[in-house]
């Protein structure tokens, strides 16, 4: 670089550059320093670390001098290694960098002179041209940054993991460990003064979940849980210190308070104090974990038409309930012992039932319901005395108190079944009632002929479960798996006497169509039409019903499939269409055309024979009708949530009308997302499933009603259709009844979170119940297609091989239903509209200038999802 004149370019240029020249200047300090001395402070790093986490405390004093040399040696040699390689810059090198940055080095050509051409004006003219260009782009130069990067000087990372052991050290460890330092050598009692000469911890028990307390951190008073753990370590000449505290218990024989270590436990409030040189005292305050406590609402218990029991209640505790039980015992003091109950009972275990804890959310404080059907438990509709306990994690438990109840089962309204369910529970109550459970059954079965049975195959039954206990009491008793047996079958029997067989469910249906024909015939009003189809509807699924239970008991295995040549394949959907078709030209007054229409109704009903296909008839109709309540909850869920944007966007609605056209719905814009019937959904809309067609309508008719008052019905609606399921065993299907059960649970607390204008809260709970409708259809159809084809290796759908697909190119159930549990949206159409709506939920939550409360909601999304 030339050297400059006080009144040349080049001098006015660096007065300017003065600060980037500087800062240049620095930056070469620092990047040679940093590659001189990496090495030195790498070493530096990693034994700090250390010793904040303690690593000296383990060395063997003998060895502690040793290792200190050699640390000390390392560093000796690793500065000296630095000073070697360090390289002092100079002004002309920080220009010569700051030059080279800039294009065409102007410092350079600044400081440059004239050659050639002194004496020609033009060539002078020239020349300054020149030095002015190059002095305007010296002018825009700016610092160059130094260049810290080590990777070629330090290829293994040993950098990285010095700097991992440091962090690791002031996270996990402390800055007062390096004080002990010079007590962990020979003779370290005499350093007592260079730094603390004792540390503890408190250590809260670990199911309070809350941290540790460092006691050189804490002063005065202490409030920590009871069986919290304070550990408390000694340095240098021992008995120095000594260790005064109250607040554990123990007697004064047991403590020795001169020790290097201390452990114990708080157990009650008291004083801790250690006495010497740089002792502190605290004030202990002991704060006991206090036991759970359980209320039974027994007040609010339900039971549902098939016995199952719904009984909520309470739980509490101050760092949360682990779990608990139900224990059902027989009063025995209420009970009217008479007739089969006069015998002395055969001993019976307590019913023992787990309480259901939260999936989700903390369990410090929560409400629940113990969900059990106990109707084929001897005591069923007997006096008993239920009493629920929880425990913590503590151990401690605490007890609800006693609720006399009288055990919920199903109840039986036809008198032959009610009596035959009493005699099976005197021979459940005592063996010694045998004989006369046998006599008063040949009793009651005297003269089947005077109407008694409903069909002879229940007479049949209970003659053949009449000859087989009588034998057994003549072969000198019953034992316990006779017994059972003998219950069982009386149960399958009254059951069958209960809800009777398709021949009764025809004659109910023949009545109902009659009935409805009669009313067509005089005119009826709008409103008895609407009745009458609504008993016909309730009618026909009482007969499908009941076709479908006797198809599995005639063909368990599915029975013999005839050629799709020779079959008309229908579901319930078809059925559903039928007759919304009749109820449509009843209400145009084409009574001729409906008369018609109805006709043919009674003689297909009558004709048809039900197989099971995918899960059955019944089954398929329950899919499909808990389909339709979860698209009719989707919609009340947008509407809910555009009902929260509108409380802080009153705009919102007229832009986002058009993007909610069509969901929730089936064809074109379907159901809309007011609860009302859109324009295309035509009369395939109608719910199918007689169980819940009243629900459905009670939700349309309610779609004019506030947000509470619709998702009532819609609640009212799926508890009709689970009353409707079908049966179905094994771990799916009992993961289909607890998911529902879970989804009108979540529907009731999102009606009472928009009876309460919550309606964040009833979008939460919203999303909990259709998404466990969702598990629970899924369950629903894994249970069919395992009952479909028990023991044959499927697909995990029940499809044991190909059928032939449709022209819609879906593949057709088994049997003559007609339907698949494929999506018609299959492949990467799926996975894109999921992308699609995650991305516009991203994008949605991007957007400062929205209200918090749906900023909050969209966060919560993304974190479930």
């Amino acid at each position: 670089m030339p050297m400059s004149r006080p009144d040349d370019p080049l001098t006015t240029a660096l007065a300017r550059l003065r600060p980037a020249v500087a800062l240049t200047w620095a930056g070469l300090v620092a990047e040679r320093g940093t590659r001189a001395f990496w090495p030195l402070l790498s070493l530096l790093a990693a034994i700090s670390g250390a010793l904040f986490l303690g690593l000296h405390e383990s060395v063997p004093p003998v060895l502690m001098p040793w290792a200190g040399a050699g640390l000390a040696l390392a560093v000796v040699v690793l500065g000296g290694f630095g000073l070697w390689r360090f390289r002092w810059p100079s002004r002309a090198q920080a220009l010569a960098r700051l030059d080279a940055s800039l294009s065409g080095r102007p410092l350079a050509a600044l400081g440059d002179t004239q050659a050639v051409g002194g004496d020609d004006a033009a060539s002078v003219a020239l020349w300054r041209a020149h030095q002015a260009r190059m002095a305007q782009r010296a002018a825009g130069a700016q610092p160059v940054s130094p260049d810290l990067r080590l990777a070629r000087f330090d290829p293994y990372g040993l950098r990285h993991a010095a700097l991992l052991v440091l962090v690791i050290g002031l996270v996990f460890g402390s800055v007062w460990r390096v004080g002990t330092v010079a007590q962990t050598g020979p003779g370290g009692g005499a350093a007592l003064a260079s730094g603390p000469a004792w540390e503890g911890w408190i250590e809260p028990p670990r199911h309070t979940g809350l941290p540790s307390l460092y006691l050189a951190d804490q002063d005065g008073v202490i409030r920590v849980p009871v069986g919290s753990e304070v550990t408390l370590r000694f340095y240098g000449e021992e008995g120095a210190l000594r260790l005064h505290e109250t607040a554990s218990g123990r007697g004064a024989e047991t403590v020795t308070p001169a020790a290097s270590e201390q452990s114990f436990d708080i157990a009650r409030d008291g004083e801790m104090r250690i006495d010497g040189p740089g002792g502190r005292g605290w004030q202990v305050e002991a704060i006991a974990d206090a036991a759970p406590q359980v209320v039974v609402r027994d007040d609010e218990a339900k039971t549902s038409f098939e016995g199952q029991m719904s009984l909520p209640f309470e739980a509490r505790d101050d760092y949360g309930v682990t779990g608990g039980e139900a224990v059902i015992v027989l009063d025995m003091a209420r009970v009217t012992r008479r007739h089969g109950l006069s015998a002395e009972p055969e001993p019976r275990e307590a019913i023992r039932l787990d309480l259901p804890l939260p999936m989700m959310g903390g369990r410090a404080e929560f409400t629940e319901a113990l969900v059990a059907d106990l109707s084929q438990h001897a005591w069923a509709h007997l006096p008993v005395t239920l009493r629920m306990s929880v425990t913590d994690a503590a151990g401690q438990q605490g007890l609800s108190a006693p609720v006399e109840m009288t055990l919920p089962a199903r109840r039986f309204f036809d008198p032959m079944a009610a009596a035959v369910i009493e005699q099976r529970r005197d021979l459940l109550w005592s063996r010694a009632n045998a004989p006369r459970v046998a006599q008063v059954l040949r009793a009651i079965s005297w003269k089947p002929e005077e109407g008694l049975f409903r069909s002879s195959a229940a007479y049949l039954r209970l003659r053949v479960i009449l000859r087989r206990l009588e034998a057994m009491v003549a072969s000198g008793g019953l034992d316990d798996v006779e017994r059972d047996e003998i219950a069982q079958a009386l149960w399958d029997l009254g059951i069958l006497l209960e809800d009777g067989d398709a021949g009764d469910a025809l004659e109910r249906m023949r009545a109902a169509q009659e009935r409805l024909s009669e009313a067509m015939k005089n005119g009826a009003t709008p409103e008895d039409i609407a009745r009458l189809m609504q008993e016909l509807r309730d009618a026909t699924q009482d007969y499908l019903r009941q076709k479908m239970q006797q198809a599995q008991r005639e063909a368990p295995d599915g029975g013999d499939q005839q050629s799709a040549e020779n079959t008309m394949r229908m579901n319930s959907q078809d059925l559903q269409d039928m007759m919304d078709r009749i109820q449509e030209l009843m209400e145009q007054g084409r009574h001729a055309e409906a008369q018609q229409a109805l006709e043919e109704f009674q003689r297909m009903m009558e004709n048809m024979q039900v197989t099971q296909g995918q899960g059955g008839a019944q089954g398929q109709q329950a899919m499909e009708g808990l389909s339709e309540t979860l698209r009719e909850q989707q919609g009340l869920s947008d509407q809910a949530f555009r009902d929260l944007q509108e409380q802080f966007n009153p705009d919102a609605r007229s832009g986002q009308s058009r993007q909610n056209e069509g969901r929730s719905g089936g064809d074109g814009r379907g159901q809309s997302h007011d609860g009302q019937q859109g324009q295309g959904g035509g009369e395939g809309g109608a719910q199918p499933g007689g169980e819940g067609a009243q629900g459905r309508e009670e939700a349309e008719g309610g779609a004019g009603g506030s947000l509470a008052e619709r998702q009532e019905a819609l609640r009212g609606q799926l508890e009709q259709q689970r009353g409707g399921l079908p049966q179905l065993g094994g771990e799916a299907g009992e993961a289909a009844r607890e998911a529902l059960e879970r989804a009108e649970r979540a529907m009731e607390g999102a009606e009472e979170a928009l009876r309460n204008d919550d309606l964040a809260g009833a979008l939460e709970d919203q999303a909990d119940a259709m998404e466990a409708l969702r598990e629970g259809m899924r369950s629903m159809g894994e249970a069919m297609a395992r009952d479909a084809n028990p023991g044959s290796p499927d697909d995990g759908r029940g499809n044991t091989g190909r059928a032939q697909a449709d022209p819609l190119g879906r593949e057709a159930g088994q049997g003559r239903g007609a339907g698949t549990d494929d999506s018609l949206l299959q492949g990467e159409d799926v996975y894109r509209r999921a992308r699609d709506l995650l991305d516009e939920i991203r994008r949605r939550s991007g957007e400062g200038a929205r209200p918090d409360i749906e900023l909050d909601y969209l966060e919560r999304l993304l974190d479930r999802f």
